[in-house]
């Protein structure tokens, strides 16, 4: 039986995702073989114990039950408060809770983007924006960015990029992969922009608190953007909650309480003791928020340290994230290539840039989840390995 059109395509023509190189290094790992694995951000350290205390007084509670689709009025409610901390007046019905991030993400695709219409992606973009975009039966628009520019948005390549079928554009600040944090004066002109056009602006924000250099700046909290902007979070780095799956979408009311009757037909809720945890972390977690940003920005400084720049690789200094992107092009490597040769010459793992797009080509996303000496060593054998390419 041939399944539908719509399911076939959300990879795309070439049917790689993006994950090849983390997908071989796990199996190497489940197989015996010790790997450094610097591939995807999850934590390399467990949930605080504060929070699955909460998670388990819960439990015990009984708190087992269906949760309501759209969240617990108080996990809205704290969500809410940390938001309208910013300055935007936010409320409950502002809301939504999702299983994790990415659950949010798709919804707001469903929400903004009809079948065959547009969305514009910024590149280097996070590995499944594309597919995401397409699971909404919608079309993926590229526009890169540059390197030289430090990955910010460009303005005018955007705006020549709208069509007529154009509803919505994606953005990631701090940006996964490359950690740039998007300026205000290039956000205020995106959001000019939107306004201008009529166009939805969807902002992933899952890395706000990781700010290493610049501030972090909500479009939803420029002029006039409230009511036109779609806001993804979750607690999966801020409180190192990945496997909790716990997200958010915020929006004006109408829109969530559309992406409500969306969640009833797919995710139908989240469990209410992850719930209970969320609102312990939102309420008594500053401290473990704190201490995870703290974490991320030495390990920034250890990694700097331990590259420098060098025959075949230059590091590029993130500004934002739990990731380095380290330049690999003198070695006359791929992304690809390399991290292929890493993986089974010094079995270290690191996703390729090719995996977020053009923009990152010969390049490496280095995620910062190992402890700092195992994290130094680990550098520093890439970066031999890279100058050893050169002299070779």
């Amino acid at each position: 039986m041939e399944l539908s059109t719509r399911i076939r395509q959300v990879v795309g023509g070439n049917g790689d995702d993006g994950w090849s190189v983390y997908y071989r290094a796990r199996d190497m790992m489940a197989a015996g073989k010790p790997v450094v694995m610097l591939t995807i951000g999850d934590h390399d350290i467990k949930t605080d114990g504060a929070i699955l205390d909460a998670m388990k007084a819960s439990m015990a509670a009984g708190n087992l039950g269906y949760s309501p689709v759209t969240g617990s009025l108080a996990l809205r409610t704290a969500i809410a408060a940390r938001v309208g901390a910013a300055g935007t007046v936010t409320t409950p019905d502002n809301v939504l809770v999702t299983p994790g991030g990415q659950a949010a993400l798709y919804a707001a695709m469903i929400a903004t983007l009809d079948a065959g219409q547009s969305c514009i992606v910024l590149d280097p973009f996070y590995a499944t924006y594309l597919q995401t975009v397409r699971a909404a039966s919608a079309r993926p628009v590229i526009v890169p960015t540059r390197a030289d520019e430090g990955f910010q948005p460009d303005i005018g390549a955007i705006e020549a990029a709208i069509a007529p079928d154009t509803r919505a554009i994606l953005i990631n600040t701090p940006n996964n992969p490359t950690g740039a944090v998007y300026r205000r004066d290039r956000l205020a002109a995106l959001a000019a922009l939107c306004r201008a056009r009529g166009i939805w602006l969807i902002s992933d924000e899952v890395y706000d608190i990781q700010i290493h250099a610049g501030e972090h700046v909500s479009p939803r909290d420029l002029p006039d953007m409230a009511g036109r902007c779609l806001v993804v979070n979750s607690l999966s780095k801020s409180h190192a909650m990945t496997g909790s799956r716990l997200g958010w979408v915020l929006g004006p009311e109408d829109a969530i309480a559309r992406i409500a009757e969306l969640a009833t037909t797919t995710t139908y809720g989240v469990p209410g003791f992850i719930q209970d945890a969320g609102v312990f972390a939102l309420t008594e977690g500053d401290e473990i928020e704190r201490g995870i940003a703290a974490r991320y920005a030495r390990r920034r400084q250890v990694a700097l340290d331990a590259l420098g720049n060098g025959p075949g690789y230059r590091a590029v200094p993130p500004e934002g994230g739990m990731y380095l992107m380290l330049d690999i092009r003198e070695t006359g490597l791929s992304g690809v290539a390399f991290a292929e040769r890493l993986l089974d010459e010094e079995a270290i793992a690191v996703m390729p840039g090719e995996s977020f797009g053009h923009a990152t080509a010969g390049h490496l996303r280095i995620a910062l989840t190992q402890p700092e000496a195992a994290l130094g060593a680990a550098l520093g054998r890439i970066a031999a390995f890279a100058s050893g390419l050169v002299a070779g």
